[in-house]
């Protein structure tokens, strides 16, 4: 069988559940398989099909997820944030010339006035008053539909461009089809499995790491409007998931109102906790491992590989708290200046494998500094332990240079967070007129607990070198953080509205 996303649709009995949403619902893997290959027809009778991109811009939810499936397992999907403004949509509008844009019936984003001016048509989602969670239909157009191939575009999405124009990603069938089988496998997802999806489904790590792989191993997954921690614990005592995966700021969140929801929090029967696309702190992992009674698996992904690189494994198989876990479908090894690295010795992160992107969509330059003798150079620094895990000690780009030593951002942080007043922190370079960068940190103080700079540096000098110790200290009721709950260090110092030290 071909390794393509429609083959991993085909796995599941007809009647089991594969989408849900609060107060709809749920839709059979069989309803699934119809509304997929009904779309592919009603896309075909408009001249759309295999290599041919269609960008969606829907709010999350199971018309999100189901959307998703149908284009990438028969054309190419560009799911984009629905909260960009007008000049974000037409940058990605232009850049990514999709034949199609997706949007919910009746909605007035303003993606519908830029497509409208750049010409690239409008179709709605329209959506029955008693239908199932995820089924939708577009127009009564039909054509007979191709299948794409192996090679075939099947995702596309750009990279955060934190410090340069975004890159576009483009990732193939065979790309998704391989991740999608890694954190499956992974995992151990098996058609009893439920996840509460809280991720946006405008990035890789929802899409992949939640609603590709859940679809693989015939297991659902209960699709919300979006991440919100004062309903988490509603909806899991409603949907008894066994898994759900996050960023560390949400994580942090549930952590926040667990002991206010401690009935809740006890009904719930999960199989493990999932945590990925930033650095989740060791004091994190071990709030989640005591809440919840659970394993928590760290894993490490980006969007270039299709998510997964690496991840904690399942027990028997021990998870490390502050490492990232064992390779997960590619092969990793370290580059250390001009040779690969040994056990032990930091360097750059390097990927190979069936999951990785081919290279950056018309940006030679991008592709001839992002590999090196066939490998995907990820930029980020760190080194494999003697056990063979990946231990994560910085992006390249966030090391802070402090008049010529360097600091990393992590490991600051993992030594604030040890103080009992701090719940959440992130270390960050301030730009210094003599010293090149400073050490600042950005503080959210636990519930009730007062802390002034003075004392927080008092208590990092004592494991820290003077000199990674954070100068400038804000204690912000709420840290900066981008669409996906990530938390940006690359120009925090520009958005808090700090200049030179």
């Amino acid at each position: 069988m071909a390794k393509t996303v429609l083959s991993l649709l085909q796995g599941a009995p007809p009647g089991a559940t594969a989408l849900t949403a609060p107060g709809r619902p749920p839709l059979t893997f069989e309803a699934l398989r119809a509304l997929v290959a009904r779309t592919h027809r009603q896309l075909a009778a408009r001249g759309i099909g295999p290599g041919d991109r269609v960008a969606i811009v829907l709010p999350n939810g199971p018309e999100m997820a189901a959307a998703f499936l149908a284009v990438a397992s028969g054309l190419s999907a560009a799911p984009l944030n629905p909260g960009y403004k007008d000049a974000e949509f037409e940058f990605y509008l232009y850049d990514l010339k999709p034949k199609l844009v997706l949007v919910e019936a009746g909605s007035d984003n303003p993606v519908r006035a830029v497509a409208a001016r750049v010409g690239t048509p409008v179709a709605e989602l329209t959506v029955a008053a008693d239908a199932p969670a995820g089924e939708f239909t577009l127009w009564a157009d039909e054509a007979e539909a191709r299948l794409p191939g192996e090679g075939d575009e099947a995702l596309v999405l750009h990279t955060s461009g934190t410090t340069s124009r975004p890159k576009v990603v483009p990732l193939s069938q065979a790309n998704l089809h391989a991740s999608a089988n890694n954190i499956s496998r992974t995992l151990a997802l098996t058609p009893a499995d439920h996840c509460l999806n809280v991720m946006p489904l405008f990035h890789i790590h929802g899409l992949i790491a939640v609603v590709l792989s859940s679809a693989a191993a015939g297991a659902s997954v209960c699709c919300t409007p979006g991440f919100n921690a004062l309903k988490f614990f509603h909806w899991a005592v409603d949907e008894k998931p066994t898994w759900y995966s996050a960023v560390p700021t949400m994580h942090q969140a549930i952590l926040q109102r667990a002991e206010r929801n401690a009935e809740s929090v006890a009904a719930m029967k999960l199989r493990f906790v999932r945590s990925s696309s930033a650095s989740l702190p060791p004091p994190v992992f071990m709030a989640l491992r005591e809440t919840f009674g659970c394993p928590v698996i760290e894993a490490y992904g980006m969007t270039e590989a299709t998510h997964q690189m690496a991840s904690n494994p399942l027990p028997p198989g021990e998870q490390k708290p502050g490492f990232v876990g064992l390779p997960a479908g590619p092969e990793i090894r370290i580059r250390a200046g001009d040779h690969w690295a040994a056990t032990g010795e930091e360097g750059e992160v390097c990927i190979r494998g069936d999951n990785v992107t081919a290279g950056y969509e018309n940006n030679p330059q991008a592709n001839a500094t992002g590999f090196v003798e066939g490998w995907f150079r990820t930029g980020d620094q760190g080194f494999l332990d003697e056990d063979g895990y990946l231990k994560i000690t910085g992006r390249i780009k966030e090391i802070i240079n402090r008049g010529g030593e360097k600091i990393s951002p992590l490991e600051v942080d993992d030594v604030l967070l040890e103080h009992p007043a701090v719940q959440q922190c992130v270390t960050f370079g301030i730009p210094h007129k003599t010293l090149g960068e400073e050490v600042g940190a950005a503080i959210v103080l636990a519930e009730g607990r007062e802390l002034t700079s003075g004392d927080l540096q008092a208590f990092a000098e004592a494991k820290l070198a003077h000199f990674k110790v954070p100068k400038k200290i804000l204690f912000l009721p709420e840290i900066p953080k981008g669409a996906t709950g990530k938390i940006q260090r690359i120009g925090l110092a520009k958005t808090l509205g700090l200049g030179d030290a």
